[in-house]
């Protein structure tokens, strides 16, 4: 399928101010193919502010934020930009997108990551339930970002596509995260700065493979490989070797400070699909681990067969860093897929279900091609 291009502006709520959202709302307002219509922020003191200073824009887009759920639903918009923090509310979060589709409203959402591809993960039910509620109300649900999402689906699975052999897939996220403010992320699901022996979230038995199995099994269906269940987890979590401050959390010498770990899918107990992620918070510590090419952060693609292929992929703001530039691309894939998730059937829409998705009509100075 080629690229779809709307005939008029998509109306767009963008559903959140946060981290996520106020690059929402800055990526909407700068692109040709949407209009903004609405804003919802969970905080009562921003509600009657302006999007535009929310986003910090320096000027105001005519736009007021609200905490009224139905006020914006009512507006009818084409497609919600949802950018709500879901890491500590996942069912509450999914009943929230099902209750949008339902009500006729498109959705592109940063999570629960769970839904980039939730066979295996949530309940059979569950997951009939969104695409009735998808085909009641004639709208879809897309679920992406950068990781879980581009880097890891999307772009591995265009990279195959210049293989003859495939013996091994693996995506990595190699990234120092001193700079990444999400305290409750940070503190509670990786426990960094808590006590080695505090029993984080994310290191509870199949919690891996519910937060990133998703990524390794949208590439084994993209590939058209049946993976053994369950998915193979490892771990390697090593204290700080000194004190360091974080933006999220301060961080004692003993305390966690680095973590390793993959997600791993086989065939016939045979490793192929492995996902990776080594986290630090202080950018000199474990010399030992993979360290970006260049920068404080990267997504790298090795493939394993004939031939022998490898991308690394980085980013960092303009006036920021790369944890900055994160939120920014987690925001821009799911603008720029706005039209086609518009466009698509009914349902839970796949990162494999989509046409190409470009950045069209963002180029500098020329507005829509």
């Amino acid at each position: 399928m080629s690229q779809v291009i709307p005939e008029k502006p998509l109306r767009v709520v963008v559903w959140s101010t946060g981290t996520i959202g106020r690059h929402a709302i800055a990526g909407v307002d700068a692109h040709p193919d949407l209009e903004l219509v609405g804003v919802w922020t969970s905080t009562p003191a921003k509600a009657g502010r302006d999007a535009g200073e929310l986003a910090g824009l320096g000027r105001e887009l005519g736009v007021k934020a609200t905490t009224d759920r139905d006020e914006l639903v009512a507006l009818r918009p084409d497609c919600i930009v949802h950018g709500a923090m879901t890491d500590d509310r996942i069912f509450e979060a999914i009943e929230d997108l099902t209750g949008f589709i339902r009500d006729g409203v498109n959705v592109v959402s940063s999570g629960p990551v769970i839904l980039v591809h939730p066979d295996h993960v949530l309940p059979p039910e569950m997951i009939a339930d969104l695409d009735a509620a998808g085909v009641q109300g004639g709208a879809s649900l897309h679920v992406n970002g950068i990781d879980p999402g581009f880097a890891n689906d999307v772009l591995p699975l265009v990279m195959t596509s210049l293989s003859q052999r495939i013996d091994h897939v693996k995506v990595s996220e190699v990234a120092d995260y001193s700079t990444y403010y999400q305290p409750v992320v940070m503190k509670e699901l990786f426990g960094f700065g808590q006590p080695m022996d505090f029993e984080a979230v994310l290191w509870q038995p199949g919690l891996l493979s519910t937060a990133w199995g998703p990524v390794v099994r949208v590439i084994a269906a993209g590939l058209g490989v049946t993976l053994d269940e369950p998915l193979t987890e490892e771990i390697e979590r090593r204290p700080a070797t000194r004190a360091v401050e974080t933006l999220s959390v301060d961080i004692a010498e003993g305390t966690m400070g680095s973590v390793r770990f993959r997600v791993i899918g086989k065939v016939d107990g045979v490793p192929r699909i492995t996902l990776e992620h080594v986290t630090r918070t202080d950018a000199a510590s474990d010399d030992d681990w993979p360290r970006p090419a260049e920068g404080d952060g990267c997504y790298r693609i090795e493939i394993t067969g004939e031939p022998m292929m490898k991308v690394e992929f980085s980013h960092h703001g303009e006036h920021g860093d790369h944890n900055v530039s994160g939120m920014i691309v987690t925001a821009q894939r799911l603008i720029n897929a706005v039209p086609a998730v518009v466009a698509a059937e009914p349902g839970l829409v796949s990162p494999i279900d989509l046409p190409l998705v470009t950045g069209r009509g963002l180029v500098a100075g020329t507005g829509t091609a």
